[in-house]
């Protein structure tokens, strides 16, 4: 009998997480092409953030402490009022339980106590930052997020990047700009090392805000990063390229695409057109065009795709150039016909959430144990 309930509780938990996994996954994807003012605005993509993974994990906490959840709570509040020792597990499970706003302030006491008395103490690789962060992405608490991170009483419990940048692209998804600057400014006041998706947030941050010190900011930091030989990420220098444009300051922006190593991308397809029309090289711009609307592309290659709002800007430059109009005119046409205008503007494609690589990633390292030994493959491909 006791075998049958187990059996029954666990296909009622394996079948909840199925539901799960497949609402995250129709939420995420109802924010992108379907929406018709473009993506959704965040920059992370699901592999940094882990939000389902997190959502899952609630999830089987949920079943393991079913029923008991107030009871779970009323017991951590004795241990802070009767000032008793909070193990790690203890505060795991905490998190996972948390559902509301008031859930989160508990936590936020527990958190406080649990780094008072372990500050000093090594969990491995295990860090609660990430766990937090992920915890008020979810329910869109900016504020708590904020308070502990910039805190100094807990300097050291978000001593990892991925929980500055999961704040960051809360921040930037809700358009809170100086706020998502004040974490980054904290995050290098605090020493934690950038990496290549914090490059990102800072230059999107710095390319929203389009003010003179933020493009201070983010020149500083771009320069900093190639001294010490950080890698920048290509959607960082598309930021950095179009937030120059933006600035009128043509010169760096070229700089900054002649340093984009791979340039076949929508984004630089529109950034070209735009250097081309802001350096005054109008008929560059069309013969680019002209070349873009050749019919002989290949079925297996993707035509060259530009924006409305692009072609909108280019127009207007070239209205005092009647030849160059007409053969605008005349291009955008065959542009139109073969579909390759899109309605999305260049901040939409700039502020799209790129895919994941994380499945790839667990395929080659499930690939890398034997099959028939369990023991890893001594292969000089998979060691290069």
């Amino acid at each position: 009998m006791a075998t049958a309930v187990a059996e029954c509780s666990n296909r009622m938990l394996r079948e909840a997480i199925k539901r799960s996994a497949l609402a995250v996954r129709a939420a995420a994807g109802s924010c992108c092409w379907s929406c018709p003012q473009g993506a959704k605005r965040y920059l992370l993509t699901e592999d940094v953030v882990r939000l389902q993974e997190f959502q899952q994990q609630k999830l089987t906490t949920g079943y393991q402490i079913y029923g008991n959840k107030e009871t779970y709570f009323r017991t951590m509040e004795e241990k802070l009022l009767k000032n008793r020792l909070i193990l790690r597990d203890e505060l795991k499970t905490l998190l996972h339980l948390c559902q509301s706003k008031n859930d989160v302030d508990i936590a936020k006491r527990v958190i406080y106590r649990y780094h008072a008395e372990n500050k000093n103490m090594s969990f491995g690789n295990f860090k609660f930052g990430p766990l937090f962060m992920r915890l008020c992405y979810e329910l869109n608490l900016e504020a708590p997020a904020l308070e502990l991170i910039k805190n100094q009483a807990l300097h050291g419990f978000f001593s990892d990047s991925t929980s500055f940048n999961i704040l960051m692209d809360l921040l930037f998804t809700n358009g809170h700009y100086e706020s998502a600057l004040e974490v980054l400014l904290e995050m290098k006041r605090q020493g934690v090392k950038f990496n290549r998706e914090t490059y990102v947030l800072a230059f999107a941050i710095c390319y929203k805000l389009n003010s003179s010190e933020s493009c201070k900011i983010c020149m500083t930091l771009l320069e900093d990063g190639q001294l010490k030989g950080d890698q920048i990420p290509r959607r960082g220098y598309y930021f950095a390229v179009a937030f120059a444009l933006k600035q009128n300051d043509i010169q760096k922006a070229l700089s900054f695409y002649s340093q984009i190593m791979n340039t076949e991308s929508r984004i630089c397809s529109n950034l070209k057109i735009l250097l081309q029309a802001a350096s005054g090289n109008l008929e560059d711009v069309v013969q680019t065009l002209e070349r873009a609307s050749e019919t002989n592309h290949s079925d297996f290659v993707k035509k060259p795709e530009f924006c409305m709002q692009v072609l909108a800007e280019v127009r207007e430059k070239l209205e005092k150039n009647p030849a160059l109009c007409v053969q605008f005119e005349e291009t955008f046409a065959k542009l139109q016909a073969s579909g390759q205008i899109i309605s999305l503007t260049l901040d939409d494609l700039l502020c799209q959430t790129p895919r994941g690589k994380r499945r790839h990633v667990q395929l080659l390292k499930h690939n890398q144990v034997s099959r028939r030994t369990l023991k890893p493959l001594q292969s000089s491909l998979l060691a290069e």
